[in-house]
């Protein structure tokens, strides 16, 4: 198994689009990219621990590959809108992927390289590519949020 970490907005959704692919094997969400140990929800929300909102995913690489993590990653927000994904605003809805390893380091790079020059936006591309650092799992709630609920409404 290898991990991947994303933030792309309110991280309910991007582990919902994650958590289905095949060979994604589990995903959590969580806080990543700031200075304050053990941070809650509200802590985050307040916008004084710099963390962003994070979808963790462990994959095998076998059944999907990183690149096809990264397409799918440019494709479910605007990576154009710095620290805002629609009506969400703050640094905690940055769009950013931390790499966990060299190679998904300059995977990472050569791909948003691609996207800069493909034509496909008109304005610059703001995602930051940072090291995987410390990763504080939100609480219970959070944890495949959308799926539950869709979930209760069939019940």
């Amino acid at each position: 198994m290898e991990k991947a970490t994303f933030g792309a907005g309110c991280f309910w959704g991007v582990e919902d689009k994650f958590r289905c692919q095949p060979g994604v094997v589990s995903t959590s969400v969580g806080y990543m990219g700031g200075h304050f140990a053990h941070p809650c929800y509200l802590d985050v929300l307040s916008r004084i621990t710099g963390h962003a909102e994070v979808a963790q995913l462990d994959y095998d690489p076998a059944l999907i590959t990183y690149p096809v993590l990264l397409d799918l990653f440019w494709q479910i927000h605007d990576p154009t809108s710095l620290n805002r994904q629609g009506a969400d605003r703050g640094e905690q809805y940055r769009s950013v992927i931390f790499y966990h390893t060299q190679q998904q380091m300059m995977i990472a790079v050569q791909s948003k390289q691609q996207l800069e020059t493909s034509g496909r936006y008109d304005k610059p591309i703001v995602t930051q590519i940072q090291p995987a650092g410390d990763y504080w799992l939100a609480e219970d709630y959070h944890q495949q949020y959308l799926a539950k609920r869709r979930q209760s409404v069939r019940s």
